[in-house]
Formats: C-alpha cells, structure tokens, sequence
C-alpha cells in the first residue's frame, strides 16, 4: 500500500484495521504479537480482540498423509504411521510434540479411533492463564475442543474450569464444545449467562437434560445445538421443556430421537421459533407434521428432505409466521415435491420471506427458475451444500 507515494508499512495501519488483522490469528499469535512493541501491546489487551476466542485445536490427514497444526502456528506433515520424528515444545504454552504420534504416553494427542483424523488439545494450566489474562470480562464466545477418549493422563474438562468461567466471564453468552466427555460435568456447574449452548460430537451422561431436574439451571438459554451427540434420546429432548426461555434447537445425527418422542416433546416446547433436524433417523413427513401440530408459532424450520413427500410439505400451509423454510439435500427420493408442488405449498405461508434449497442439484436448472417466478414475495435460494463458515460465533 502507497499513502501519497510513500510505501505504507504496518505501523502505517490505524487501530481498527489491526484489530481485525489480529482477529484472524491463532490465540498463541496475539499473544506473541504483544511482545513487538508498545502499540500492539496494548491493541492485544484491547477488549475488543477477545471478544470471540476460539481454542479448538485439529489435526487433519488424507489419505496416508497428516497435517499437524501447532497452536504456536507451526505446521508439519508426513506419511500416515510414520510417527513425527524430533520433539517441538514451547515453553510459554507448555505443550509438547513427543517422537511418536498419537501414543497414548503424550497427553497432547488423542485419537478418535479413526486413522485420518487426530485431535490437539490445551492443557488446563494454559486454559487457566487465558482465562485469568486475557479472556475474563472481556469474553463473549468460547470454543473448545479435544478432550474425549483421551485416557487417563490426558487433560480434561473439569467441573471446576466450567465453574470459573462462570465466575470470571461474566458476559459469556455462547460456548462451543466439541469432542468433549462432559460424563462427568454436570449441567449445574455451566455458566448461567450462557445464551447459546453447542455440544459437537460431546458425550454427556444420562441424568445431564432429564425432565424435573433443577429448573434453575441456564435461566437464560434461548438456543441449544446438539449435533451426533450419541447418548441424546427422547427423554433429553423432553427435558429441555424446563428451559423456558429457549427459543431455537438444533438437532444434528440424534440418531436416537424417535418420532413418537419428538411429536411429545415438540407438545411441551410449542414456544420454539427455530427448529432444525438434520441428519436424523426421523423422516421429514413426520417432523413436519410433529411441526405443524404444536409449533404454531415457529419461524424458521431447516431440515434435510429424507422422506419428504408434497403431502407432507402440504401440512405447513397455513402457518402463521413461519417466515424462513429451508430443505437440505441430497435429494434421494423419488417422493420429493416438484417445484411446482413447492411452490402450492409457499403461496399459502402468509410470512414467507425466505426459501431455500441446498444440495438437491436444481441450481441453475429450470427448478430454479420456477421457483423465482412462482415466489416472486420471497428470495428464493437454489444453491450446493456451503462450506462451514469460519466465523463460528455468528
């Protein structure tokens, strides 16, 4: 960049700009960004830069090769089996890389079983610094991740971390957890100003959402995300009835949920305005008329087309104030409404604002051009499964 034929440099930059810069970087980079001078010392304490924090640590491989990523911003790979050769440590993070990787004598890795995908973690007393340094207050959004089947040694969430952020966050509004055993977590020890609650391939106990637990637990939580979280069933989905103020749920690969459990549970939650089930064992015929019966109210349904038939979309006419609809793909049966038989269906949503369809391969088809002429009050939007965005906290 050139400021009046002068090439601009880093210091150049204003406040704002560094910031955002900033906000793109591993954690471990801030914080060595503060060690540069003065100026960035004080743009990583900024309050701003830790709003949304991110501590998700993977490791990916295809095929025979890996991909390691270090959480000081290093990246090494080689040949599936073939160990990582060396040792890498980091004094600040206290995090080590042992000559073998994955075994089990090394807290730092853990396997999921699967040859071509390893999870990083971060061990406690680096939690606990970032907490009591940098996050505090100042956090909004926190992510973690890497911390189930991790044997004995390996470092694990604990009630009392939980119990912290609670005590030290508190403007904490959305925590992420993925591949977490929460077995051992209960529910209570969560911080009560969470919003928004996500587990990711969690696993959590049997008592964690049972019916007629304490009703005082996460007063404020208005949505929760329960994505292939295995030992989630009917009798957690009809707990959930005791969060009054919950508004949004998404169920992802709840493979356990029946449709005689959600038709009862969906009776007591009829205050739900957003409800997606995706992945699921559960036909989309009997979600939405499970929908149609009890969430009078609700204004915007995803889910994937599995067994979606034009009699089954047929018993959302009507509704109220659904304003959103969306279908995701792939489509694989032949029973799947037409575009015209979409389009009978939307004319009679009086709200409907928004209709999209992803992954049914009618992108730049006729379907499309269908859809948009017959739904001209509506943005009709025909496109291929996106990618995960990386602005999680959105």
């Amino acid at each position: 960049m050139r400021v009046d034929g002068i090439m601009a440099t880093l210091a150049d930059l204003p406040d704002s700009v560094l910031l955002e810069i900033f906000s793109y970087l591993p954690v471990r980079d801030r914080i060595r960004l503060s060690r540069v001078c003065h100026r960035w010392k004080r743009l990583v304490d900024d309050r701003w830069l830790w709003r949304h924090v991110d501590l998700t640590l993977y490791t990916k491989s295809k095929q025979r090769g890996y991909v390691v990523r270090y959480p000081w911003g290093g990246v090494r790979s080689g040949e599936a089996g073939s160990g990582i050769s060396g040792e890498q440590q980091n004094p600040d993070w206290g995090l080590s890389v042992s000559s073998k990787m994955g075994t089990m004598e090394d807290p730092l890795y853990l396997s999921l079983g699967r040859p071509h995908l390893w999870i990083l973690q971060m061990r406690p007393k680096v939690m606990w610094h970032l907490l009591r340094r940098y996050m505090a207050s100042r956090l909004h959004s926190l992510r973690l991740g890497g911390y189930l089947f991790s044997g004995s040694q390996a470092p694990q969430l604990s009630p009392a971390l939980m119990r912290a952020l609670g005590q030290k966050c508190p403007n904490l509004k959305r925590l992420c957890l993925h591949v977490a055993d929460l077995s051992m977590v209960p529910i209570t020890s969560l911080p009560c100003t969470l919003t928004t609650l996500e587990l990711h391939s969690c696993e959590i106990s049997m008592t964690w959402l049972l019916k007629g637990q304490d009703p005082t637990v996460l007063p404020l939580l208005e949505c929760i995300v329960l994505d292939r979280v295995p030992a989630f069933r009917d009798e957690h989905l009809q707990g959930l009835t005791r969060f009054r103020a919950l508004r949004s749920l998404v169920l992802g690969g709840t493979y356990r949920v029946t449709e005689t459990g959600l038709d009862a549970s969906l009776q007591e939650l009829s205050y739900l305005q957003r409800l997606e089930v995706l992945g699921c064992t559960l036909s989309a015929d009997s979600t939405l008329l499970a929908i149609s019966r009890h969430l009078r109210d609700v204004r915007k349904i995803r889910l994937t087309v599995r067994g979606l038939s034009a009699p089954g979309l047929s018993v959302l006419e009507g509704m109220p104030a659904l304003e959103n609809l969306c279908l995701l793909g792939p489509l694989i049966t032949p029973e799947m409404p037409s575009p015209a038989e979409i389009i009978a269906s939307c004319l009679t949503m009086p709200r409907l604002r928004v209709l999209e369809l992803q992954g049914l391969g009618w992108e730049g088809q006729e379907a499309e051009r269908m859809l948009c002429k017959g739904l001209p009050h509506c943005l009709v939007i025909v496109r291929a499964c996106p990618k995960e965005s990386m602005d999680w906290w959105i």
